[in-house]
């Protein structure tokens, strides 16, 4: 108890004796000994750190977070076979409707219904996005767009360079096709006999198209495919078992080949577009090696999404300019 309270407390006892009597000094100094004795006893020492109970003034340590390596090849194994279950039962819908997806006409196959497999299609990748948006994450322990890098940011703040990039690939593609040999009808065209189907086939191809096969391809094939390389020719050390487990970083060398495998299924969704003509699907395998370099070198699916859609849609544009707006389509056939 500090001087001040031992005054208070000696004049207050002055203040309660009767007159005449003198108080003796001692006995104040006394009380002052005997009530610092009794404050030591009732404030305790302060806990230490380690004492104190969680949560009370210490931030709780955040946990450890360990780089994961997604999407792996069973995850884009499941997506793709997915992706193949809802196309056949839209199909087998159109079929059990009595409209056959495809018919043989002069020795050639030709897509029937045009309007209608758009929309078995469009249905196919919509399902298949939504599902997926909602099922990765449960997986993942992250979001669906995180865990794919889809990364919008980094393609916003290039969208210039990667929308110059898709209509200089697509000028380049359509000088090097003007000199490949190819029949006069190809079953692409049966999605432009009217105006209003090449209209439609013009909003597929540029918005849902791109945004479902970069997330197939560039999204999760691209990833599995280096994923599973490194994990196959990884050494089996304890050092190189925690180098693994710790990072997550792709050998250029997986990445070359999850590149050329990626572009390769690529080219073959698109081979009954083309009448598989070899030529063409080389093309369409250079195409893909130049998106899945987009794709790596931003880190961004979205990047890569904006240039397929960029070079899809100056193709069409070239058609609306040839057609007039798609008003004379017989002029495609000339």
């Amino acid at each position: 108890m500090s001087l001040l309270n031992s005054k208070i407390i000696s004049g207050s006892l002055s203040q309660l004796a009767p007159a005449g009597t003198e108080i003796d000094s001692k006995d104040t100094v006394h009380m002052d000994d005997s009530d610092r004795e009794t404050e030591s006893i009732a404030q305790p020492e302060p806990e230490s750190a380690n004492e104190r109970p969680e949560g009370f003034g210490l931030p709780e340590p955040e946990p450890d977070i360990t780089p994961s390596r997604i999407p792996n090849f069973g995850q884009a194994l499941l997506f793709v076979c997915f992706a193949g279950l809802m196309l056949v039962i839209s199909e087998l819908l159109l079929f059990f409707k009595g409209d056959s997806p495809v018919a043989e006409q002069g020795g050639a196959i030709s897509v029937q219904h045009p309007k209608l497999q758009l929309a078995a299609m469009a249905a196919t990748y919509l399902t298949t996005l939504l599902a997926a948006w909602f099922f990765y994450p449960t997986v993942w322990r992250r979001s669906f767009l995180d865990g794919l890098r889809w990364h919008w940011e980094t393609a916003r703040r290039h969208a210039g360079k990667l929308i110059a990039l898709g209509f200089l690939l697509a000028a380049i593609v359509q000088a090097v096709t003007y000199f490949i040999p190819a029949p006069k009808t190809m079953p692409i065209d049966d999605f432009f006999l009217t105006q209003w189907d090449a209209w439609l086939i013009t909003l597929f191809g540029t918005l849902l198209a791109p945004v479902f096969e970069e997330t197939c391809f560039r999204g999760f094939l691209v990833p599995a495919f280096a994923i599973a390389y490194d994990w196959l020719s990884l050494p089996r050390t304890p050092e190189a078992r925690a180098r693994w487990q710790t990072t997550a970083t792709l050998s250029p060398a997986a990445l070359v080949l999850s590149a050329v495998l990626s572009s390769i299924f690529f080219a073959l969704l698109h081979a009954q577009q083309v009448a598989h003509l070899w030529a063409a699907l080389l093309v369409l395998f250079s195409v893909s090696l130049v998106l899945t370099f987009v794709r790596v070198k931003t880190d961004s699916v979205a990047s890569s999404a904006i240039v397929h859609g960029s070079y899809n849609f100056f193709v069409f544009l070239s058609l609306m300019v040839a057609t007039g707006g798609y008003r004379h389509l017989d002029r495609m056939t000339h």
